[in-house]
């Protein structure tokens, strides 16, 4: 699919001459840095130090007194307590993080992930049986809740109270839950919005330990959780998530827990992970578990303190994901058939009742790739229809399903993706009513995809001190992402050529006008070979590092390559 590119504008060169003065910086990094807003050496300094700034003070969170005060009478009266949360890798940290911290206190208490298939999304009627069963008597519900309204009334009448520590957008109404932690709540002063369900798990038991007189210091260790959460959930990369995910990444690098250990020993073998690598190699293994299988295997694995059964557990759950691959290849390669021939001009809609269930997200975003519009991917789940959604870059995807409301039985998520179920009789109303709702919300622009590029840069200023200057502008992601830069008039050296088992990726050889040679992957674009052969180009990309056989070589991870526009 054609990109379209976007450079942004350079700054004022007064601005530049001042940043690169007072820090004695090059002008390409000066440039990046004055793209993110940092005008002067404390701000930068700042920037470049995201583990040195202190935390928000955890009682600023609405309700959070009140949940510290149940939690304290559970641990001086010995009550059970369940740790309930989603299947998905934030929920099932949240739940590894809390069981962390109940076990240090020695506390009684069990956990509980819903099956994807028998229970679907977020709190459930089983759960809360299951809850009094056990003999608990408080939930303490992670990465989820914040519209469980009926589960929440089925606890009290059980005798159950219930702590709900959530981060999606709430409904008009909160649920009647003993407490409700989200700092999305329009009442809640916290003064950053964006944590990750298991951030607000973190926070509330951070508030906890202060209460008993603990260090902050003392929850260090379970940051290694929350880092993998804030990155696979694809949350805001700046604030207090970037001062989280700084720190856990270093504990990933320097000491990650068992579980985490055994499971990067079947991902890419690097020196240091970055976010990317936990998003790519960690992250779809712990979700493959509530995918395929079970999801409180991916809890059993990042609390276990057994090296033999991580290991096991680690084997099996990569299984796991390598199923899952054939399972989101099969759906998706379905799914573009359905599409041939379309009525539908600005969004996609597919449905077949034997698709796996466990995948139809990973589908959703695939089929973006071919067909740039917000989609939805809907299998068959008992008598209803499931659904999940995702969309297409700034398009705010959440409401435009809230207006489609109607016709379906109930919804969640947030602006870029979300789930839902219907009945199988309103799966037109809700094709021709979402065709319909994208279409008078989305923008000329969202409809086409593109590639901004921070910097246009020459071949010779990419080096490795430069590359190391790049590294300390992270930990990247939403809102702080990789710089993307840009050298145009490459020509391929002749030694360029597709790779990988199934020869859909390309590997480049370059040189610029003035002989520097580039080496680099191109993920996915092996169609880009004929391009590269027949002329000069302009290639955007991100600077990364290849080690091989103890060998380190800068290399570009190619994004978008187009025929040259000098």
């Amino acid at each position: 699919m054609a990109l379209r590119w976007n450079l942004r504008a350079l700054p004022s060169l007064d601005a530049l001459e001042k940043i690169c003065g007072d820090l004695g910086i090059s002008r390409e990094l000066g440039i990046l840095l004055l793209q993110r807003g940092l005008h002067d050496f404390e701000t930068a300094r700042r920037y470049f130090t995201p583990e040195e700034t202190p935390l928000h003070d955890p009682f600023a969170m609405a309700d959070m007194s009140k949940a510290v005060d149940r939690l304290e009478q559970a641990r001086q009266q010995g009550e059970r307590i369940m740790v309930f949360g989603d299947y998905d890798v934030d929920g099932t940290t949240s739940v590894a993080l809390v069981a962390d911290c109940l076990q240090q206190l020695d506390l009684p208490f069990c956990t509980y992930i819903p099956d994807r298939y028998a229970e679907g999304y977020g709190l459930s009627d089983a759960g809360m049986h299951q809850a009094q069963a056990w003999g608990c008597s408080l939930v303490i519900a992670l990465d989820c809740g914040i519209k469980g309204h009926p589960q929440v009334a089925l606890a009290n009448s059980l005798g159950l109270d219930m702590i709900i520590c959530d981060h999606h957008q709430p409904g008009p109404t909160l649920p009647p839950a003993h407490a409700v932690l989200d700092p999305k709540r329009a009442d809640c002063a916290y003064p950053f919005k964006e944590l990750s369900g298991c951030g607000v798990g973190f926070k509330l038991m951070q508030a906890w330990y202060q209460r008993m007189g603990k260090a902050d210091e003392t929850l260090w260790p379970l940051l290694d959780l929350l880092a993998v959460s804030i990155a696979a959930d694809i949350v805001p990369m700046v604030g207090e998530n970037r001062v989280l995910m700084a720190r856990g990444l270093q504990l990933i690098n320097e000491k990650p827990r068992t579980g985490l250990r055994a499971l990067m020993a079947f991902s890419a073998q690097k020196e240091r992970l970055t976010t990317e690598d936990v998003v790519f190699q960690i992250a779809p293994r712990i979700n493959a578990a509530g995918r395929i299988e079970h999801g409180k295997l991916a809890v059993e694995l990042l609390t276990t303190r057994s090296a033999d059964r991580a290991a096991e557990l680690a084997e099996h759950i990569n299984q796991l994901n390598s199923e899952r691959k054939g399972h989101d290849e099969t759906i998706a390669e379905e799914a573009l058939e359905l599409l041939q021939g379309t009525a539908s001009q600005f969004t996609s809609v597919v449905y077949q009742p034997h698709w796996h269930k466990g995948v139809i997200g990973i589908a959703a975003s695939r089929l973006i790739e071919t067909h740039y519009r917000p989609t939805v991917v809907l299998t068959r789940s008992g008598d209803v229809l499931a659904g999940s959604a995702r969309s297409v870059h700034g398009f705010d995807l959440y409401t435009a399903i809230d207006a489609c409301r109607e016709h379906l039985i109930q919804f969640g998520g947030h602006a870029f993706a979300a789930g839902m179920t219907l009945r199988p009789e309103q799966l037109e109303g809700f094709k021709q009513a979402f065709e319909q709702s994208v279409r008078e919300r989305i923008r000329e622009e969202q409809r086409h995809p593109h590639i901004t590029i921070d910097l246009r840069i020459e071949a010779d200023k990419l080096t490795r001190r430069f590359y190391n200057s790049l590294l300390r502008m992270g930990p990247f992601g939403p809102q702080n992402l990789m710089p993307v830069l840009a050298c145009f008039q490459l020509k391929d050296r002749g030694y360029s050529r597709t790779v990988g088992t199934d020869h859909k990726h390309l590997k480049v050889s370059l040189v610029d006008r003035n002989g520097i040679a580039l080496e680099g992957i191109a993920f996915g674009m092996a169609s880009a070979l004929p391009m590269l052969q027949n002329g000069w180009v302009d290639v955007a990309f991100t600077l990364d590092l290849n080690v091989w056989n103890g060998k380190e070589r800068l290399q570009l991870n190619v994004k978008a390559i187009r025929p040259s526009i000098e």
